[in-house]
């Protein structure tokens, strides 16, 4: 069955790898006039741009998608139920909180979404093949970051701004020195590792 580019959204995730706060995901309906007019702007994988390229992009995928929506589990989360279903949990209320409802997603990696009525399908490295994911993965990766940078203020020591959670060689150490914090995932090794030092 063919689908037009207005009933697909593309999903991803950002934040799996980090020590520190949420897993984000977003969901984005582009049409064929918005991902034409977002690929001359240069949209790609969030990975392959600047931070301030990511942030022009995201104001601009904001401004073009048909619909999007960010959805977010908290560090509660990831911990009770591990961060892979954790993700997918970010992703479905993603998904589930687009104001206009896609026949279709297309999900970065190889994961389905569990508990979605509509049709998906997979896609390995989607955030270089789909112009959808691409928009998805910007998205989240500029939320997460400005979430991380604000909480870098109420957790000082950790180089949050710098590291935006992940698992920097000052990340780590702080956490030897200061301990985790509420915010920092405790069933990740090196956030356990500081909960046994002396």
């Amino acid at each position: 069955m063919d689908y037009e580019s207005d009933q697909i959204a593309g999903v991803d995730e950002v934040g799996r790898g980090a020590l520190f706060g949420p897993v984000v995901a977003a969901a984005v309906i582009l049409s064929e006039l918005a991902t034409q007019q977002l690929m001359d702007q240069g949209m790609t994988d969030s990975k392959k741009l600047s931070p301030k390229q990511r942030l022009l992009l995201s104001d601009q995928i904001r401004g073009l998608a048909t619909s999007f929506k960010v959805g977010m589990a908290s560090v509660y989360e990831i911990d009770r139920l591990n961060i892979l279903q954790a993700s997918l949990l970010a992703m479905r209320r993603s998904v589930l909180g687009l104001p206009l409802s896609p026949l279709l997603c297309f999900v970065d990696g190889n994961q389905r979404i569990p508990d979605l009525s509509m049709h998906q399908q997979t896609v390995i490295k989607g955030d270089q093949s789909e112009p959808a994911i691409a928009a998805a993965s910007i998205l989240a990766k500029v939320w997460r970051d400005q979430l991380i940078v604000r909480l870098a203020r109420r957790y000082p020591g950790y180089d949050l701004a710098a590291n935006k959670g992940y698992g920097s060689a000052k990340h780590r150490q702080a956490l030897q020195v200061l301990g985790p914090t509420r915010q920092h995932r405790l069933s990740f090794a090196p956030c356990q590792a500081s909960l046994l030092r002396d």
